[in-house]
């Protein structure tokens, strides 16, 4: 049985209308009042009033949004992709605000999940600190439309890309590259967003270490610098060219509007007289990047080379490599990962032969028998970043000390090599390369100086 009220009002116990129809117009609710749905009830036909029930639970990771909530983003790990409603509805509401005021250096891209963005067919970008925006599903043709920005200048639908300046500046195709072969500063302008690019490649290699130098009275050879550290990233975010091993799996460098200092590592001093170790080489760095210095070469031994004399070969990116009885200098010191350069190589205290150094992507050689040979330097690293495949970072050969017996080859990255006997000297680390320097035969044998280091950075720019 169908039962029908009808009535124009309905009032409260002191008669203020709580429900009036006039005309086409009802009013619900007197002045003052609040209407509340009971608990498990729902609304269909109201659409929303502009405000959405805030997530107090900051998000760190990438995430799908819900109609009718807002978000605290956090980018200081990295930035956020949040995406909209696959199939939203007039009047679906969405609010982002970025939680920690990082979001000019780690973006937060908001995708637009098939529907358009006030009118474009293009993702939005969050590329200012402690921005908010509130987006509001209209139809097909604007889709989502901003409303309560805090700063429509804070959002991007446009790519950006970065812009910087320092260094010597070349271009290949739509990536630039900085190349920095002494101090200087590469100074960012736009930091640019991920629709066009906000990160860059490096390539940081320090200063290699000097060789070792001998003892004239028994020919006691010293050992190879060892190659400046070798720290690179994959390459992936500026176009295609080579990288070494060491750069397989690292991420480019994120950065913003703001002036980085660039350290460029000297080469070490060769080993100043007989029997004294080679310098080790300085850092260089880039950012939060640091490669760190090649060890210098061990010394070669006194007379009485079991007496405990000071023959070890120097640690640092790669380790020195040690004179005759002596320990090898440890690669990768302070450690990183992936590694950034090898340990040095043994001397050989029966054949009077030094360790070579250690370069980027292997070890110094041992000394060796019966020919009295010095080792050769560890491999270098190689990458074409600047549009040149470049060998950096071997470590210097190890020296021989016997007049007639060859000393060790240099490392491929442009390592020294070590002399062939008698007063031949050693050969520098090359220059910008953070090659180890050749070791040093005997006291009237001159080692050789490691090479300095190089920073390099590309991105796209168009």
């Amino acid at each position: 049985m169908t039962s029908t009220i009808k009535v124009n009002n309905i009032q409260n116990q002191c008669g203020a209308n709580i429900a009036n129809k006039c005309g086409s117009t009802i009013t619900l609710g007197a002045s003052g009042d609040t209407i509340t749905l009971a608990c498990g009830a729902s609304q269909t036909g109201f659409g929303r009033t502009g405000t959405v029930n805030w997530d107090t639970t900051a998000k760190t990771a990438s995430f799908t949004a819900v109609s009718g909530n807002g978000y605290f983003v956090n980018t200081t790990s990295g930035a956020v992709t949040v995406t909209l409603p696959a199939t939203p509805s007039a009047g679906d509401i969405v609010s982002i605000s970025d939680y920690a005021g990082t979001s000019v250096l780690n973006n937060i891209t908001i995708a637009r999940n098939g529907s358009n963005i006030n009118g474009e067919a293009s993702d939005l970008t969050i590329v200012a600190n402690n921005s908010a925006v509130t987006l509001i599903y209209v139809d097909g043709t604007e889709g989502w439309k901003t409303t309560s920005t805090s700063n429509t200048n804070n959002l991007n639908t446009d790519p950006a890309y970065v812009a910087a300046t320092g260094g010597t500046v070349t271009c290949c195709g739509d990536y630039k590259i900085h190349t920095f072969t002494g101090p200087g500063t590469f100074t960012v302008t736009c930091a640019g967003n991920p629709l066009g690019s906000a990160t860059v490649d490096y390539l940081v290699v320090a200063g290699g270490g000097g060789g070792g130098r001998g003892n004239t009275a028994s020919n006691y050879s010293s050992g190879g610098g060892g190659g400046g550290g070798y720290r690179e990233s994959s390459g992936a975010a500026s176009g295609c060219y080579s990288v070494s091993p060491l750069g397989a799996c690292v991420s480019a460098l994120p950065v913003s509007a703001q002036a980085y200092s660039i350290t460029v590592g000297a080469g070490g001093a060769a080993a100043p007289s007989a029997s004294s170790a080679g310098s080790n080489g300085t850092n260089s760095i880039f950012s939060t990047i640091t490669a760190t210095a090649g060890g210098g070469g061990g010394r070669g031994g006194t007379p009485y080379p079991g007496s405990g004399e000071g023959i070890d070969g120097n640690p640092g990116g790669s380790g020195g490599g040690a004179g005759i009885s002596g320990t090898i200098g440890s690669g990768n010191t302070p450690p990183v990962s992936p590694p950034q350069g090898s340990n040095g190589g043994l001397g050989a205290d029966a054949n009077n032969a030094g360790g070579g150094g250690g370069g980027a992507t292997a070890v110094g050689g041992n000394g060796s028998g019966p020919s009295n040979s010095g080792g050769p330097g560890g491999t270098g690293a190689t990458s074409s970043i600047n549009g040149t495949p470049t060998a950096r970072a071997g470590g210097g050969g190890g020296g021989s000390g016997i007049g007639i017996s060859p000393g060790g080859s240099g490392g491929g990255g442009a390592g020294g090599t070590g002399p062939v006997g008698g007063d031949t000297p050693g050969v520098a680390g090359s220059t910008n390369t953070g090659g180890g320097g050749g070791a040093g035969a005997n006291d009237t044998s001159a080692a050789a100086a490691g090479g300095s280091g190089i920073v390099i950075i590309r991105y796209k720019y168009q």
